[in-house]
């Protein structure tokens, strides 16, 4: 037997508990790897996903991490990247009894605060001084969004999601989120409105952007909406932006 057919076998009688341990084995080491290494990626898991784990059962959770263990080709062995195969691993399988109908977002939504959390300062990027802002000089200059900031849609609410609250149908209407790093270094969000959604979509789909040219295309596609209102509006939603350090300068 060749060299990898021996480590494939090794791995996938840790993997699966159920197989009969390689050859020259014994059964208590055997169960040393098979613990040291489940336990592992539990962890990893169960730190990355704290809200969904909290609305399993101890056996349902213990199941669903076995299930991702045993039958997903993990490529990536860093926490957030063990976290972004589960959050696949996840999306790919068939729902089970147990898991709630807001399962998949939920889960997308803590694992975009963990790449809020490491995402890297970008050098083609600068925040806005307070003399900056005083200055408004966010409408002047082109901007894009900070290098940690996200923006993402959900049908629940899941920010609320908790032990106590589960809920069994999607919101009313579409529901729009801003991760960002604050001030402080920590991680934070902002509920948005339709309006602001789309004007840092537009921002986030552009290579850098000046306010008037998000004036102009906002009122573009509004056009029932009055001109004043629309600058005002983007005027004041840049100057709020600007201080949350969410919209950055281009450099």
């Amino acid at each position: 037997m060749s060299l990898k057919a021996i480590q494939d076998e090794f791995i996938a009688a840790i993997r699966e508990p159920s197989r009969p341990c390689p050859d020259g084995i014994e059964a208590r080491r055997m169960a040393v790897y098979r613990e040291l290494f489940f336990n592992n990626v539990s962890g990893f898991v169960g730190n990355a996903f704290p809200v969904l784990k909290s609305l399993y059962s101890v056996d349902d959770w213990q199941a669903l991490v076995r299930e991702f263990f045993i039958h997903h080709d993990c490529q990536n062995p860093l926490f957030v990247g063990i976290a972004g195969e589960f959050l696949q691993f996840i999306g790919s399988r068939t729902s089970k009894p147990c898991d709630p109908p807001f399962m998949q977002e939920l889960a997308h939504y803590e694992w975009l605060e963990l790449v809020v959390a490491i995402a890297p300062d970008a050098p083609d990027r600068a925040p806005f001084s307070a003399k900056d802002i005083d200055a408004k000089r966010y409408l002047e200059l082109p901007l894009l969004l900070a290098s940690h900031c996200r923006i993402a849609q959900y049908h629940y609410q899941v920010e609320q999601i908790s032990v106590d609250y589960r809920p069994a149908e999607p919101a009313v209407s579409a529901q729009y989120f801003c991760l960002f790093r604050d001030s402080a270094d920590e991680v934070s969000f902002l509920k948005l409105n339709p309006l602001t959604a789309q004007v840092l979509a537009l921002i986030e789909r552009a290579d850098g952007v000046c306010g008037p040219a998000l004036m102009d295309e906002l009122a573009s596609l509004y056009p029932a909406l009055e001109r004043s209102a629309i600058n005002q509006g983007v005027a004041d939603l840049l100057h709020n932006m600007a201080l949350k350090g969410v919209i950055v300068q281009k450099l």
